[in-house]
């Protein structure tokens, strides 16, 4: 069955990093474009960033410079790394692929991400 599961979320103080992961399983991980969204009970669920099966990487503006998506095809994992977290990063994060031919979708069910002052 199709899986992705995300880890590493946390409570971190401003300033501070986490390396978010997204385990997947059940299709073809190498074919599919992964990025990571966002969440929070206030806002709707946003791009975060974005990597191509040919490993470019695109990001919010609000994140450039800051966050880094990468992709191990072999293990089948995504990774976040963020550095110099601030307050509006809290949020849930959500690991995310889409298909490039029938350009089906899946998410995974999130990791919390909370950023103290």
């Amino acid at each position: 069955q199709v899986r992705l599961v995300e880890s590493g979320g946390g409570l971190v103080q401003s300033g501070g990093s986490l390396r978010l992961s997204c385990a997947a399983s059940g299709f073809a991980f190498s074919n599919h474009v992964m990025s990571w969204y966002r969440q929070t009970p206030d806002k709707p669920r946003e791009l975060v960033a974005t990597i191509t099966t040919s490993e470019t990487t695109t990001y919010a503006d609000a994140v450039k410079g800051r966050f880094t998506i990468s992709r191990d095809n072999a293990k089948k994992m995504l990774y976040l790394q963020m550095f110099w977290l601030r307050t509006d990063d809290t949020a849930v994060y959500f690991c995310h692929s889409l298909g490039p031919l029938t350009r089906r979708e899946y998410w995974g069910q999130g990791t919390q991400v909370t950023v103290s002052s």
